[in-house]
């Protein structure tokens, strides 16, 4: 079941992130990793900035979540994260059919550059990898990361139109 997460899940929302960025241990540039990956305090100012939290829950467990936020003129999808044990079961495209469901207009998403598979799952279903021009622009216009996180990053980018279908 994909649904909005409550405040009582902070904590699990927190775990969730965590486990599921080991992936990124080794991947990512060295001075970008840090433990936790998500700080608490991180989390809640991501939470305070927008970024509404929704999970997949199995068997009454919430086993994966994915973060939307509406910036401006587009709609950001941040924090999708499953866990370890979880992974390429469908969770993940489950969570971003239900978030791509609630908007219309230009969808981006932001993630490491030398995570090849997250960029995969976003190309799977229908993002496009901009160029590093365009990807440098947007992380500038619509996000508030650190210069070296730009330079690390890729983002992926989907326009949805009114009426479209959505295939399962």
């Amino acid at each position: 079941m994909i649904r909005r997460c409550g405040k009582s899940e902070f904590e699990v929302i927190n775990a969730i992130i965590n486990d599921s960025a080991q992936a990124y241990k080794g991947v990512i540039p060295t001075d970008c990793w840090k433990e936790p990956y998500m700080s608490r305090d991180e989390l809640q100012h991501e939470i305070e900035d927008g970024v509404l939290f929704w999970g997949c829950e199995e068997n009454g467990e919430l086993v994966g979540v994915m973060g939307i936020q509406q910036v401006e003129d587009v709609t950001l999808i941040r924090h999708a994260y499953v866990r370890t044990a979880r992974r390429n079961k469908g969770i993940g495209r489950r969570l971003l059919a239900a978030l791509r469901e609630q908007t219309t207009g230009q969808l981006l998403v932001g993630t490491w550059a030398d995570a090849a598979w997250a960029i995969r799952f976003y190309e799977k279903q229908g993002f496009q990898l901009l160029s590093p021009a365009e990807k440098d622009r947007l992380l500038e216009k619509y996000w508030s990361i650190s210069d070296r996180q730009v330079e690390a990053s890729a983002v992926l980018s989907k326009i949805k139109r009114v009426g479209e279908l959505h295939r399962q």
